[in-house]
């Protein structure tokens, strides 16, 4: 209790990061809270810590947590604090907000909170899924391409082998024909008359 002569002067200010984002692998996060008090008694605060979901508010730690499980409060030194959360998940996603309370004063300052800090912890995306699908898309085209330029090229190679058998089938046929057309001279009918 207080004299009546002496003022409370106990003020207390609080500030935490405005947002934080965890990644969808994370598992426990901390919130980092720091606060000064000036005018303060010299005994420790009371470490609160709420949290504002879309539709409604919820106490943590006030100062004992409510879930020892997932969350835990801790004094990284004095001034600095964090609240640990664990088994992470996009429910956790609110508005942390971190209290300071020196209980013993009377003065309306000694009980502050700060601004709140925005959790975010992200869904896993379908990347995997369109990292695969792209994939899958790519090797298609590619063998589509690939088997049009084989087609185009065997193609052109076998009208190209055709050309060429072509023309040798000619040049066969010609000899052939010119084979035929010629008789030789030592061979001669005995039924065709000669003039000598």
């Amino acid at each position: 209790l207080f004299s009546t002569g002496a003022a409370d002067t106990c003020q207390v200010t609080v500030t935490q990061p405005r947002f934080q984002e965890a990644d969808y692998s994370t598992h426990t996060v901390f919130l980092t809270c720091a606060f000064s008090a000036s005018g303060c008694s010299s005994s420790s605060p009371n470490i609160l810590w709420f949290r504002f979901l879309a539709n409604e508010h919820e106490d943590l730690c006030t100062p004992g947590c409510t879930d020892h499980q997932k969350y835990k409060v801790h004094l990284l030194s004095e001034n600095n604090i964090s609240l640990q959360i664990n088994d992470l998940t996009v429910d956790d996603n609110a508005v942390y907000i971190c209290g300071i309370a020196f209980s013993n004063s009377g003065s309306p300052h000694s009980k502050q909170t700060g601004d709140g800090t925005v959790l975010t912890k992200t869904e896993k995306k379908n990347s995997n899924g369109k990292l695969i699908f792209m994939i899958i898309v790519s090797s298609l085209l590619f063998l589509y391409s690939t088997t049009v330029f084989t087609f185009f090229v065997v193609y052109k190679k076998i009208s190209s082998g055709r050309k060429i058998f072509q023309a040798i089938a000619q040049e066969l046929q010609k000899q052939r024909y010119a084979e035929h057309c010629q008789q030789p001279d030592d061979l001669e009918d005995d039924t065709v008359y000669q003039n000598r």
